[in-house]
């Protein structure tokens, strides 16, 4: 079975502008263990076996310098979704971000490219999470002067952000 992809319209954005969230179908993203209200909390024991992925496309509405360039607090926003994810679905709580232990700027982000954002539980601790993240650029605009508007898949996606940090749950 393929991919299965929700699509969320939001009106507060452009129509062109949507968010895309994807659930694998594929083992390596699926979520083994889920914890719900019956089941005990996981200890910091057990391996953590889960990653979280969001896809987004960067409209014109997050382009804030020259060259349609989109910040890179726009990155950590998106890491912060994830986290956020991650710990829904481990903990059962929304959790809080408490630090960042590394962020690196890798590649420029434009309006008009998609982006997904990766996050994986890498330790468990009694109440905190240490997690891993990337973002990568899988469809760019080809900057065609003829046809602005055409964009490429990317057959090898570039990785713009690179970052780790940790979060609490109560």
């Amino acid at each position: 079975m393929g991919a299965f992809f929700v699509f969320a319209s939001l009106a507060s954005l452009r129509w062109r502008h949507f968010v895309e969230l994807v659930i694998h179908d594929n083992p390596e993203y699926r979520y083994q263990e889920r914890t719900t209200k019956n089941q005990e909390p996981r200890t910091k024991n057990q391996e953590p076996a889960m990653e979280v992925m969001i896809r987004v496309r960067m409209g014109m509405e997050q382009a804030h310098y020259a060259g349609n360039l989109v910040d890179g607090a726009h990155m950590l926003k998106l890491f912060g979704d994830v986290a956020t994810e991650l710990l829904i679905r481990h903990d059962g709580d929304e959790g809080l971000f408490r630090a960042y232990d590394n962020v690196e700027f890798l590649a420029p982000v434009v309006a008009g490219d998609y982006i997904e954002a990766v996050g994986t539980i890498t330790k468990v601790g009694n109440t905190s999470r240490k997690m891993d993240f990337e973002a990568r650029k899988v469809i760019q605009l080809t900057n065609n002067p003829d046809k602005p508007s055409e964009a490429e898949v990317l057959e090898e996606p570039i990785v713009v952000c690179r970052a780790s940090g940790t979060c609490v749950v109560v």
